[in-house]
């Protein structure tokens, strides 16, 4: 058993890995070090594990047998509860200058458990540019044993005076089988359903996990993908966009409901909610301020939630048409979507390749006037517009 063993399909960054955590060692046992060091960058597609292969190398960083993933160290940088592991993952669309200064300040400050202070920052992207140039001047003069691990799409995604500071790790998308495997072994899935989820979710484990066990999520894929075989009339790509709209509003609504209102009763409870006694109504009104922030907080982490729940079912889209694609051209590919096969060729015999390409250019461009702050349902119209009139 190993921290690196929840990796899929990642055999040459584990290797390039485990060989930097021995060089820690080395280096911590006063030797130079050399394959060692302070700031690492992990990139790669959605669904590759940049969170999980960075949070793995944490823990190997921190285990005095380079992640054996038995230990209380390894349990604790898993379960995202070590001290001296800061875990950060922007709550909203963007990550502030004085968030920064504040993480800045607390990864200066020495491992108590005397080997490393680890700063796994996710959706490094997310920085303003002002953040990015606070987190520049750290990663620049690092703190003695503080380690970064920074976690982006592409290098591109950062400022190049970071990035050129960064030893990067690039993950590739997992094959189909690599995924299939996993679904089986650890999760105990039934092979059927693990084919057909993997195979659906085009490399994205994640996305895998949820389609091979959550009913939901499979019946909203499956309504996405009947779309393009309903774009017959203008009514229809409104009525289309409209319905696409809903089930993104609804799948992100589950997802945040249930962890807001935890965070609001812990929060309570932590102000003596209930409680009697002196000093119990100025901790209730204290609490107030609290509340409010972390309704902020909700709201904000809510839009970019709703924002990966719109990107999730465009990308299903994408790939519906990318099968099209692939049909029209003859390639012998494996076509995620091939639970649609009779739409895939009625759509694939009524249009052209060149066609299904603008059609993808079309969904692409709604990805990024969402992105832009376009109100999604007003940028899906146009979107399922550009699909009925090819």
């Amino acid at each position: 058993m190993s921290v690196f063993d929840t990796l899929v399909g990642q055999d040459t960054v584990v290797q390039r890995l485990r060989a930097a955590v021995r060089a820690a060692d080395n280096l911590l046992s006063g030797g130079d070090g050399t394959g060692m060091t302070h700031a690492w960058l992990f990139t790669g597609p959605p669904g590759a594990g940049r969170a999980q292969a960075a949070r793995a190398f944490a823990a190997a960083l921190q285990c005095t047998h380079g992640g054996c993933g038995e230990c209380a160290s390894c349990h604790q940088v898993l379960a995202g509860t070590h001290p001296d592991v800061l875990y950060v993952r922007p709550s909203g669309l963007s990550f502030g200058v004085e968030q920064t200064r504040e993480l800045v300040v607390r990864a200066a400050s020495s491992p108590t458990g005397g080997r490393f202070r680890v700063v796994l920052f996710e959706d490094a992207d997310r920085a303003t540019e002002a953040a990015s140039n606070a987190l520049l001047k750290a990663i620049e003069e690092p703190a003695p044993r503080t380690v970064w691990l920074l976690c982006t799409p592409t290098a591109h995604d950062l400022l190049v005076t970071i990035r050129s500071r960064c030893r990067l790790v690039n993950l590739r998308t997992p094959s189909t089988e690599a995924i299939i495997d996993a679904l089986v072994t650890r999760d105990g899935i039934d092979r059927d359903r693990a084919v057909a989820a993997a195979r659906a979710a085009a490399g994205h484990l994640e996305r895998a996990r949820q389609l091979a066990t959550d009913e939901t999520a499979r019946a909203r894929r499956e309504e996405v993908l009947t779309i393009p075989a309903r774009l017959d009339s203008l009514g229809a790509c409104v009525h289309a966009a409209a319905r696409l709209y809903e089930i993104a509003e609804a799948d992100a609504k589950e997802s945040t409901a249930a962890l807001d209102e935890q965070e609001k009763a812990d929060l309570k409870a932590a102000f003596g909610e209930g409680a009697t006694g002196k000093g119990v109504a100025k901790a209730v009104r204290g609490a107030a301020g609290a509340l409010k922030e972390l309704e902020e907080r909700q709201k904000r982490r809510a839009t970019r939630i709703k924002r990966d729940a719109y990107d999730t079912f465009l990308m299903d889209l994408v790939a519906f048409y990318r099968d099209v694609l692939a049909i029209q051209l003859g390639a012998s590919v494996e076509l995620s979507t091939a639970d649609r096969d009779a739409d895939l060729r009625r759509v694939a015999r009524s249009s052209t390749p060149e066609a299904t390409l603008r059609r993808i250019d079309a969904i692409m461009e709604c990805r990024r006037r969402i992105n832009a702050n376009v109100h999604p349902q007003i940028a899906m119209e146009a979107m399922t517009a550009a699909l009925y009139l090819g």
